[in-house]
């Protein structure tokens, strides 16, 4: 029994080693906030003076420092966000994740986003080319000095490697990416018009409320002629575009919007104007956002910064403060490149010759794999982004007519200057010069909303928007042949007809991704204006008082009346089902008026229901393209009209022999079908289900969110009211989620939270969705979850002694 002993005590000692390890690779790996640091790059003393949540107030002597310093904490806080944002923007995740992120690679490799921000960097002015090298030279001296890398690192034998300008602005590409999917409801259209007519495409996907669809060519009969339609062509297509968009990483989801509303003085309770701002987004931990304060001669500022950006996004300086939200432009077109039958790199151009395309040698490298090399190309339109190596071509038909897909899209502009148009904004003085500096912003086009402390208010929606010809009898919808000069883009649309306006009559200006423009603007901006549910509840809530405070315009952020739903429960009421908890659901029911508490079981009653319905109407007409479209939009809009006009073709199951089923009988199935699946996942008693038990704001942790084993110690989640139709938007979707299989997760939400007060900035407030820290174990890496789960906030500017003061200085 002796060598037992020895083995248990051998043991005891290996645990306490390993204990020990662990507590001083923790210690090293957490960042220096407090001392003295001589660091390389500087030109003066710089404080970095931190607060009890961890965000960062940063003192400079110099706009240079300054940058650096943000730079420098952004590293020291964010250094595995960091990475990942610089590996999304250059194509080259693979490399950290292996195989799984090859087909993302391929995708980002032949969008060509790395390729565009190095043209963009040969064009940025010299004041934005100063900030941008000294930010990245800031990250550079964390990462030169670290003491230990980030467990993500660790875990995956990733080494950081060093910050370059063009990172920065191909991240700027990115989250314009992420804002702008017009071009997947182009190929949603393309598939969809190889089974339906494009009348039924219109009732599926139709027009903003009281307007008419476009009036667009025959696309169905164009595709036909091109010969996509044939029963093997169509099943081809469907595997590539399904395979591509699979590739691509998400971009432009229903749900993904924002809110911001401004308040003249007249109508606030402190005479001069508040605004308020939450943008909705992707949420992920860390947060996409990082606050700091930062002070310099000539500025002084706060708000909301991204790690990867030099530029503070969302904020308030000493006289003006704003707001985004997304305007959500066509802005994006693609294009079928016709190739040329004998020679795959020429494509067929306006005079029916044939002109070369531009292409480019890459080499992906794979952990754990060999390298990957694929040819990608460009069009005259732009990149073809069907060369993500996922196929050849479109059709496969090499002999006769073969195409390829190509995107215009305004983002990969070379003249792209977005960082020098944010440090115009951020010095903007008064609402007119805010807006005079924004019209040198191209992408994305965003609603800004502007106050001032002279009392002020304004609006401008600026970006680059594509003028499209008088013969375009296509309008964007759908992919245009790319041989036919009439669909060309024909110039843009000048900044002074950009939609603006200052000080108006009734007081307040709101916007939340509603269509923005009257109905007699003389431009197009595009078709696909998020549904105005979100915008009718703000007007109802701000006309509600003559007199508004902050802590209204928090009441209002905080909100969870679902007026989609309210146009919904009619139907849901009528249902009849003989389901053994038919009449609990019909208790919980009762009462609802569309309020999307997260402790009541009627919201879950009711999305149930309603996935439930919407793929008993639609996934029988729809085919393999239903899956896809669910993972972006819940077609309540569709539904809606085929409910209110007993719409029987889209009611009629297909699969079914003879029997016809009506609208209301889909109703009736829909609720029998939706309490199988509640009783299954949450029993049998009715009077405990909760909304919030299934609707979870899930912020995902890349990539230890699809390891089980590691995602309970990195992946954030709390209980969320709302759904995508409240003021409070936390999107819900019908899809499953395809690493666990749950239902009604809130994978978008509002990702930070402001209230700006332009009489006492003092008074201003913001929150968002983590918190400061990208390491598990701090204290905030979790800080702000419930805080803001409960729509609190913290002070937007410091209120009192700092918690930790670094002193960082020149080396000598």
């Amino acid at each position: 029994m002796k060598w037992l002993r020895g083995a248990g005590w051998l043991a005891m000692a290996l645990l306490l080693l390993a204990a020990l390890a662990g507590s001083v690779y923790t210690t090293r790996a957490m960042p220096t906030i407090d001392g003295r640091l001589d660091v390389a790059g500087l030109q003066q003393p710089v404080r970095i003076e931190r607060d009890a949540q961890g965000i960062p107030t940063i003192k400079a002597q110099n706009q240079h420092d300054l940058w650096f310093a943000l730079g420098f904490v952004h590293a020291q806080d964010r250094l595995w966000q960091l990475e990942t944002h610089r590996r999304i923007g250059a194509g080259r995740l693979a490399e950290a994740f292996g195989p799984a992120a090859l087909s993302s690679d391929k995708f980002l490799r032949a969008l060509g986003v790395r390729r565009a921000a190095a043209a963009q960097w040969a064009h940025v002015k010299p004041e934005a080319r100063a900030v941008l090298q000294a930010y990245a030279d800031g990250i550079n001296a964390v990462i030169g000095t670290l003491r230990a890398r980030p467990p993500e690192m660790v875990i995956l034998g990733v080494r950081p490697q060093p910050w370059e300008p063009a990172d920065s602005l191909a991240w700027a590409i990115m989250m314009a990416y992420d804002l702008g999917g017009n071009w997947n409801n182009e190929l949603l259209r393309l598939r969809l018009s190889l089974r339906l007519p494009v009348q039924r495409i219109n009732e599926l996907l139709p027009p903003y409320p009281g307007e008419k669809p476009l009036p667009s060519a025959d696309y169905a009969a164009l595709y036909r002629a091109l010969k996509l339609d044939s029963a093997t062509a169509t099943a081809s297509l469907d595997r590539t575009l399904e395979r591509l968009m699979a590739a691509a990483p998400p971009s432009g989801v229903e749900g993904v919007g924002s809110n911001n509303w401004v308040v003249a003085g007249s109508h606030t309770t402190t005479g001069s104007p508040l605004l308020a701002n939450d943008p909705h987004l992707k949420l992920s931990v860390p947060a996409l956002w990082y606050f700091a304060r930062l002070e310099a001669p000539g500025i002084e500022m706060a708000g909301a910064t991204m790690p990867g950006l030099p530029v503070l996004v969302l904020g308030q300086n000493q006289q003006v403060a704003w707001g985004f939200t997304n305007t959500n432009p066509d802005v994006q077109d693609l294009y079928l490149e016709r190739l040329h039958p004998a020679d795959a790199n020429q494509a067929q151009g306006p005079d029916g010759g044939w002109y070369p395309l531009k292409i480019f040698d890459e080499t992906i490298k794979v952990r754990g794999g060999p390298d990957v090399a694929i040819k990608v190309r460009e069009s005259r339109h732009g990149p073809l982004i069907s060369d993500a190596g996922i196929t050849d071509d479109l059709l496969g038909d090499k002999a006769r007519n073969s195409f390829a897909i190509a995107m215009r899209w305004t983002a990969l502009d070379a003249d792209v200057d977005t960082v020098g148009a944010a440090l115009a904004m951020n010095r903007a003085g008064d609402v007119a010069s805010f807006i005079e500096a924004a019209k040198g912003w191209v992408a994305p086009m965003q609603n800004m909303v502007v106050a001032d402390r002279a009392g002020h208010i304004g609006f401008i929606a600026p970006g680059r928007v594509p003028l499209r010809k008088a013969d375009n009898d296509l309008f964007g919808l759908v992919p245009a042949p790319g041989w036919d000069a009439r669909y060309d883009w024909d110039g843009w649309l000048s900044r002074d007809a950009l939609p603006q306006a200052r000080d108006p009559e009734r007081g307040w200006i709101a916007t939340a991704n509603q269509r923005v423009v009257p109905a007699d603007y003389p431009h197009f901006l595009t078709s696909e204006w998020a549904l105005p549910y979100r915008q009718q509840r703000i007007e109802q809530l701000l006309e509600a008082k003559p007199k508004l405070s902050l802590d209204d315009l928090r009441a209002i952020q905080a909100d969870v009346k679902s007026l989609a739903a309210v146009q919904m429960l009619p139907w849901l009421r009528r249902a009849k089902s003989d389901h053994p908890l038919a009449a609990a659901a019909a208790q919980a029911l009762d009462g609802f008026d569309g309020t999307m508490a997260a402790d009541k079981a009627a919201p879950l009653v009711y999305w149930a229901w309603l996935r439930h319905l919407v793929q008993q109407v639609f996934a029988d007409e729809m085919g393999p393209v239903y899956e896809r479209a669910i993972a972006s939009r819940t077609l309540v809009d569709a539904l809606q009209q085929v409910l209110d006009t007993d719409n029987a073709w889209w009611c009629d199951d297909k699969t079914t022999p003879a029997v016809a089923e009506t609208c209301q009988q889909q109703v009736d199935r829909a609720l029998g079908a939706a309490l199988d699946e509640l009783q299954q996942a949450h029993g049998s008693d009715v009077a405990s289900w909760q909304w919030g038990k299934a609707h979870q704001a899930r912020s995902e942790h890349r990539p230890f969110s699809r390891v089980k084993l590691l995602a309970r110690w990195f992946e954030l989640r709390t209980p969320v009211g709302g759904d995508s139709y409240t003021v409070d938007a936390t999107r819900v979707l019908f899809k499953p989620d395809p690493t666990t299989g749950e239902l009604y997760l809130a994978e978008h939400g509002p990702s930070l939270r402001a209230l700006y007060d332009l009489a006492d900035p003092k008074r201003s407030r913001f929150m968002h969705s983590t918190g400061q820290s990208g390491l598990a174990w701090s204290t905030w890496y979790s800080n702000f979850v419930q805080p803001w789960a409960r729509v609190e906030t913290v002070p937007l500017w410091s209120d009192g002694p700092s918690r930790d003061t670094l002193a960082i200085e020149p080396v000598r």
